[in-house]
């Protein structure tokens, strides 16, 4: 028989998994946003300031696919059909806007937006496991950094 400590850390263990899987499909569909709006952009700075943000989302990707193993739990190894029709979207925006770039960040920042409520959300009520915790809140941390950088360069469009 299950007791109420051991009901409460399958709890906790089952929250994980759904939400740690749940950011890793934010991260593939941002790495994959970042990559697309590369091929979109002419300005050079934006280009390399795109690519440091796909590779830091892969970077993020991995360290939430490795938790997951840790944890002995299999991670999703794709993004999601919401993530694949804000890129198809993205690219019709961009196609019919003569301000590509602006549209383009603006783009990105509801993206940066989505991702910081969905990593606020995993956070709330600590009821992930304690060793992902550093994890989720270092890179929300860096997730927030990103988006306010976004606002700027918008700003300056």
């Amino acid at each position: 028989m299950e007791t109420t400590r051991e009901a409460a850390q399958q709890k906790v263990h089952d929250n994980t998994v759904s939400q740690l899987n749940q950011l890793l499909e934010k991260n593939y569909d941002a790495a994959k946003g970042y990559k697309n709006a590369i091929e979109n952009i002419e300005s050079k700075r934006m280009k390399s300031f795109f690519q440091e943000r796909a590779a830091e989302r892969s970077h993020f990707a991995t360290e939430l696919h490795n938790a997951l193993h840790k944890i002995n739990e299999e991670p999703k190894t794709k993004g999601s059909v919401t993530g694949t029709i804000h890129r198809t979207w993205m690219d019709i925006k961009t196609t019919w806007t003569s301000e590509n770039e602006e549209s383009i960040l603006e783009e990105c920042i509801r993206g940066e937006k989505s991702s910081v409520k969905d990593y606020k959300e995993a956070l709330k009520g600590e009821t992930l496991h304690a060793e992902v915790l550093p994890i989720v809140k270092g890179q929300l941390s860096r997730i927030e950094k990103t988006l306010e950088t976004v606002k700027k360069l918008e700003d300056l469009n």
